[in-house]
């Protein structure tokens, strides 16, 4: 069975080769130059610095990884490649709370993009799931830790 593609903007896909590059260039660089120096120093049984590079090149070497698999199974999307009628992933959705009539807006992105402060929701989150594939004036109940809240959905846009 394979992989769940990773739905990512062109804007994030970049950003994650960028990243992956200056890790691998760069950044292997300079872990290898800190570990030599520490090497220098004598005895690696008692050497801390020698200690703190090897932890920050496993470190590194687990984010590169990270960032491979997920380039392996990313597919680039555009907000435009989706239609206004209901909600999909890089929807921007105005939402009403039924309970106390407070107003939301969120832009349903990637598990990998979602910042919750900037309003970027995960589309495999319980609210993400709920709204996926509905339209305009339905109703959503969702499950959250704090128990049952009910939306109405009030626009769609991209």
């Amino acid at each position: 069975m394979s992989a769940q593609p990773i739905y990512l903007t062109r804007e994030r896909l970049k950003e994650y080769e960028d990243e992956l590059n200056a890790l691998t260039g760069k950044g292997r660089a300079d872990i290898a130059r800190k570990i030599g120096e520490a090497r220098s120093h004598g005895d690696l049984k008692e050497n801390g610095d020698y200690d703190a590079a090897k932890e920050a090149q496993g470190l590194m070497e687990l984010r590169i990884n990270k960032i491979q698999t997920i380039l392996s199974r990313a597919r680039s999307v555009e907000a435009s490649d989706f239609p206004n009628d209901k909600v999909y992933i890089l929807s921007k959705v105005k939402l009403k709370n039924k309970k106390n009539n407070a107003t939301l807006e969120y832009l349903l992105v990637s598990e990998e993009e979602a910042d919750f402060e900037k309003n970027k929701l995960a589309v495999n989150s319980p609210v993400g799931k709920a709204l996926m594939g509905k339209s305009i004036g339905e109703i959503v109940n969702v499950r959250v830790p704090a128990g049952m809240i009910e939306y109405e959905i009030l626009e769609i846009s991209r």
